[in-house]
């Protein structure tokens, strides 16, 4: 499995682990960006001198960015997913540009040179060294600093500009992280070289500063969590990602981005089902239990009322018993307490004898299949009740949940506290 940070390291910021190159992995103070940002840019050809062919053509209909954060014991993952990139490579139609980020430790492939390059991605032969140009090289980069990450989306738009924009954050991932003794260790794109990781809140102000995405995608593990979609609900339309850790490989750049270049006109909501499909099926094709949905973001305003109507019926009933034991039973994935809360509700709708606890929570369960819920695809008899977003519901409160836009406007967090 790929891309979930360590929990027991996550006060020390790093993960640190050796692998061979044959086992799986599992994924999920600072210097002034401006300055670095300038320094870089005052060291490097501008990216129009590299790149001329992405002048003076107007935008493409997409281009896709994605944010290869390998500072890690995943950057042999990283070189490989690039190189699959590379077998389609952008075309009149499609930008594919993407900044890969290397530190000492782990893979001695490709030169083994270090730090972070960002490549306008061409087509090649060569599955084993990248060969697309590279349109920045930077010697120090903070991956994990939802301002850089800010800064490289910025540059690709301005550079590389679309009609239609999808950007995938590639690294660890840890959903909502409720272990009390790692707290700080939630979020995604873990730099273990600078310690630092962009957590659920900054994740929404890195896509404020950038503007708003058509699909807002995470190669990395549990992210498919309401409590991060709804942190940037606003920010963009499609959410893809995994309820469960993912596999090693992760995406398959090249099967979802196949289609795409083949027809650059499809919407955001059908690229979002050609990513979910791709991803399932390649890990259904080899035998390996996956989770991938794409969330519509327009109907979470709705599904909010509809989860504290759900909530209040719960509680008036004092139906306590039924919700523990569909919280016992529910769906979880690699944290006993990530449920899917499609099948929780399904499993308090089916067990109630309360008319309006059963009437509230059918509204919520057809609000989410087909609303809420894109597209939803699991593979594996272990998978057979992820029907595409999981929720956090512990035996435990941790209070940092109150900081989450989720808390503030739903009444989840006032049903965990009930449940107990």
């Amino acid at each position: 499995m790929r891309k979930i940070a360590s929990m027991l390291l996550a006060v020390l910021f790093t993960v640190s682990y050796a692998y061979s190159s044959d086992m799986n992995v599992t994924f999920d103070g600072k210097g002034d960006l401006k300055t670095m940002i300038q320094s870089i840019s005052e060291s490097v050809p501008a990216a129009e001198a590299v790149s001329p062919e992405a002048e003076n053509k107007g935008p493409k209909e997409w281009t896709i960015m994605v944010f290869v954060n390998a500072k890690n014991n995943l950057e042999s993952y990283g070189l490989k997913d690039v190189n699959e990139m590379e077998m389609v490579g952008s075309n009149d139609g499609v930008n594919i540009v993407a900044e890969l980020g290397r530190i000492n430790g782990y893979s001695a492939e490709d030169g083994d040179w270090k730090g972070s390059r960002r490549y306008l991605v061409q087509k090649d032969e060569d599955t084993k060294k990248i060969t697309s140009p590279v349109v920045m090289d930077i010697p120090k980069s903070d991956m994990g600093d939802w301002n850089y990450m800010a800064e490289f989306v910025k540059w690709t738009q301005e550079n590389y500009p679309a009609k239609k924009y999808a950007l995938v954050v590639w690294n660890h991932g840890s959903g909502w992280n409720k272990d009390l003794a790692a707290e700080l260790g939630k979020g995604i794109s873990y730099d273990d070289e600078t310690g630092h990781h962009i957590t659920t809140p900054q994740l929404r102000l890195a896509l404020e500063k950038t503007g708003k995405m058509d699909i807002f995608a995470m190669d990395a593990c549990l992210m498919q969590m309401i409590e991060v979609a709804y942190e940037i609900k606003d920010n963009t339309d499609y959410i893809v990602a995994s309820e469960e850790t993912e596999p090693g490989d992760g995406y398959t750049y090249d099967t979802f981005l196949g289609p795409l270049a083949g027809n650059p006109g499809m919407d955001a909501a059908e690229l979002s089902k050609v990513m979910v499909d791709a991803y399932t099926n390649h890990y259904q094709g080899i035998g390996q239990g996956a989770t991938q949905s794409s969330i519509k973001t327009a109907s979470l305003s709705g599904f909010t009322a509809l989860v504290n109507d759900f909530v209040d019926a719960l509680i008036a009933a004092n139906d306590v018993t039924n919700a523990k034991n569909a919280r016992t039973k529910a769906q979880s994935f690699y944290y006993s307490s990530n449920k899917d809360i499609s099948h929780f509700v399904k499993l308090v709708v089916d067990s109630t004898q309360a008319p309006a606890v059963k009437a509230k929570g059918q509204a919520l369960l057809n609000s989410m299949k087909g609303g809420v819920i894109y597209h939803n695809r699991a593979t594996g008899s272990k998978y057979a009740n992820a029907f595409g977003l999981a929720g956090y519901l512990p035996s435990y409160y941790s209070a940092s949940y109150d900081e989450l836009l989720w808390a503030k406007d739903s009444k989840w967090d006032e049903m965990m506290k009930w449940i107990k």
